[in-house]
């Protein structure tokens, strides 16, 4: 294969994982407990949070304090899921890069 080749196969991946990385940094994910759940995007930001109050006891802040970190850790793992699953066709073999 010569260098041009190469080179040009190089940007075409370069093009393919920037439009998947977009396409995960606008995707959704719903992050779930018992009575929190978390809205982020695929670039982890968080965009929405909805608790069932009739489920909160006016005095345990401390459980909805653990039941807000459990939804965004669930989505967080979402993304991180997505994004392995999707880029790492292309990384094949060298954990770490996203």
């Amino acid at each position: 294969m010569n260098m041009q080749a190469m080179l040009k196969q190089a940007q075409k991946l370069q093009k393919d994982m920037l439009e998947t990385q977009e396409k995960i940094n606008e995707t959704e994910f719903t992050g779930k407990s018992s009575i929190v759940t978390v809205k982020m995007n695929g670039k982890k930001e968080l965009l929405d949070i909805k608790i069932d109050i009739e489920k909160v006891e006016a005095d345990d802040v401390e459980l909805l304090q653990d039941m807000i970190m459990v939804a965004i850790n669930d989505a967080m793992r979402q993304v991180d899921k997505e994004t392995e699953s999707k880029m790492g066709a292309y990384t094949k073999g060298m954990p770490g890069l996203f």
